[in-house]
């Protein structure tokens, strides 16, 4: 599991684009899925939980063809990893 976080300048445009092209891509690079919350402080930030790999996510993002797709999805900054404190039973 991967946590993420990211800015973006338009909720729907993200959405759209983060749902098609940058699904396939990252699928492409063996992500199972995520899920995606807006953070309830900062309209603009979105947090993303990934059901992904660390050297997954590393391919993503060292793959040429991922920061035009960011582009048009309207990042405004690029995605921080969340460092895993620890998995805890309850």
């Amino acid at each position: 599991m991967i946590l993420a976080t990211t800015t973006v300048e338009d909720l729907d445009t993200f959405v759209k684009i983060y749902g098609t092209k940058g699904a396939d891509k990252r699928k492409l690079h063996g992500s199972k899925g995520s899920t995606v919350f807006r953070d309830p402080n900062e309209p603009d930030r979105l947090w993303a939980i990934f059901d992904w790999d660390l050297e997954g996510w590393g391919n993503f993002a060292s793959d040429p063809d991922v920061p035009p797709i960011m582009q048009e999805a309207g990042h405004k900054t690029r995605p921080q990893v969340g460092e895993l404190v620890g998995r805890f039973d309850a």
